[in-house]
């Protein structure tokens, strides 16, 4: 389980951190109405984590994913990259889901 579905707000995120050293692996959620999606928290263009702040994943707006490294904007139903230094590129998606009001990775992620 990652956390419950509930404390999550509405197009709210929260970062995770498995492991240490070089087999550390970081990974973020972020809730849009009845839906959660998960990505790596690496932005495709320099290799930076997304957020600066702990769990600070989203425009001001709460629009898009942003990339606070560089400014990259990804749409949040599949990380595509609409704006920024990295056109065309995507997030690398982590398979979550919803299971008795938790949230969980629900199968082998791709890195």
């Amino acid at each position: 389980m990652l956390c419950r579905f509930d404390d999550l707000g509405d197009r709210d995120g929260k970062g995770f951190g498995f492991g240490g050293g070089r087999e550390r692996f970081e990974m973020f959620v972020v809730r849009r109405d009845d839906r959660v999606f998960g990505y790596v928290n690496i932005c495709p263009h320099a290799r930076t984590p997304l957020d600066w702040t702990p769990d600070q994943f989203l425009t001001r707006d709460k629009t898009r994913l942003l990339c606070a490294t560089h400014g990259a904007q990804f749409r949040i139903e599949d990380g595509f990259c609409v704006a920024g230094p990295c056109p065309g590129a995507s997030l690398t998606p982590v398979p979550v889901a919803i299971e008795d009001g938790n949230v969980i990775v629900a199968g082998p992620i791709e890195v």
